[in-house]
């Protein structure tokens, strides 16, 4: 008997640990000692059903709370569509943060972190934005220079206009004779006038402009035949090199490539762009020359000054639309030939002398080779003349008294 009564209050001490460690029971056990206490008696059936029911409601509003976050999340990540992962590792940490752990309806509005995010959005994009500025550099008013120059050319009366590479062919040859005579002339034209390179032409095709018979002509006919050109000398070699070699690699025709072209001897980048812009109508790069050259670096179209034609290429296709490549070098050539001219430009007919920030600057003068100012030569007058004559004293003529001087 007595057994059975101490398993009995062991029993009795199990349930009650289990009702004090159960969280419904405790729920209840609290509502029924805060109503004794108020002396109220046994809680009803309803109120404890309610209670239940608003603490499910509880539970239920979690899920609301993330879909609400997941929303102010996509709402985020469209206005911030250019910003770098580097700039938004702490933003996205803080949107992780915020998904994984639930928040109430009222943390999750609250104003200053919404504020904070876009704050942060807002400055990332205008970094964007400046840094894209900073990277797209065109000089100031380069427009209106360059209508301009258009409104001075207008004439179309310049040295390139009537005796440039594209005037230099013959209409009637074949089209691949016509694409070899503008490489030719090309060719030719460095460091030469148009209208030297234009006369030679004119023997050339008269004499046969065709890559074989370059090769057939001996080396002296055809110095003659291009002479004065500048570096005569060099360009037969040049021109007997390139017409051989595409004879045997492109049956007589030129390549139709910048890659191409400039493989062959005596073609540099300048002559490679322009023979595609001319021959195969199509536009790989800007063709620079010493007028191009001079000209864009007087205007200031560069970020930086260049000392040769190939970094002014190069500059300029940074910033210049590729739809004026094309008309760039017809326009600035002829510029250069008359009006920005290369010593003493005449700025005072300019229309761009008002903003170019070269305008009425005179060339430097060219400095006269040093002489040494001890001998002088004497230069006897027409009467100092007779009066040797009379006493039968030999004369000595200019030149040989330079020598004379020289030797001493």
């Amino acid at each position: 008997m007595l057994r059975n009564v101490r398993f009995g209050t062991k029993l009795c001490y199990v349930v009650q640990s289990l009702k004090m460690s159960s969280p419904y029971f405790m729920q209840s056990r609290s509502v029924l000692t805060r109503k004794s206490s108020q002396g109220a008696g046994r809680v009803p059936a309803a109120s404890l059903s309610s209670k239940l029911t608003s603490r499910q409601k509880d539970v239920d509003t979690v899920p609301a709370v993330k879909l609400k976050v997941e929303a102010e999340e996509a709402t985020v990540s469209e206005l911030e569509p250019s910003v770098t992962s580097s700039s938004t590792d702490g933003c996205h940490e803080r949107l992780l943060q915020t998904t994984v752990q639930p928040q109430t309806e009222a943390s999750s509005q609250h104003p200053h972190g919404r504020r904070r995010r876009q704050v942060k959005v807002e400055y990332d994009r205008d970094d964007a934005v400046s840094q894209i500025k900073m990277e797209h550099w065109e000089p100031p008013c380069w427009m209106k220079q360059l209508g301009f120059i258009r409104e001075m050319r207008s004439g179309r009366d310049a040295p390139v206009d009537n005796l440039g590479a594209e005037k230099c062919y013959d209409t009637q040859a074949p089209a691949h004779v016509r694409r070899f005579q503008v490489l030719v002339s090309l060719m030719l034209s460095s460091q030469t006038k148009d209208q030297v390179t234009g006369a030679a032409m004119q023997r050339l095709r008269v004499h046969g402009c065709t890559a074989e018979n370059i090769v057939a002509t001996d080396d002296k006919k055809l110095g003659e035949l291009i002479y004065p050109v500048g570096f005569w000398r060099n360009k037969v070699k040049f021109l007997k090199q390139t017409s051989a070699m595409l004879i045997t690699e492109f049956g007589g025709d030129i390549p139709n490539s910048v890659e191409g072209l400039v493989r062959l001897p005596g073609v540099g980048p300048k002559m490679a762009h322009l023979a595609m812009d001319i021959a195969w109508d199509q536009v790989s790069g800007i063709g620079v020359d010493t007028h191009v050259h001079r000209i864009s670096n007087r205007l200031g179209w560069l970020k930086k000054p260049t000392k040769n034609p190939e970094d002014t290429r190069k500059a300029l296709e940074e910033w210049l639309p590729r739809e004026l490549w094309s008309e760039i070098n017809w326009l600035l050539v002829g510029f250069g030939q008359q009006v920005c001219l290369p010593v003493n430009p005449l700025c005072s007919v300019c229309l761009n002398q008002y903003s170019c920030p070269s305008a009425h600057k005179c060339s430097p003068a060219k400095r006269p080779k040093p002489r040494s100012p001890k001998h002088k030569v004497k230069i006897e007058t027409e009467q100092e003349l007779h009066v040797r004559a009379a006493n039968q004293e030999p004369s000595v003529s200019l030149t040989r008294q330079r020598r004379q001087v020289k030797k001493h």
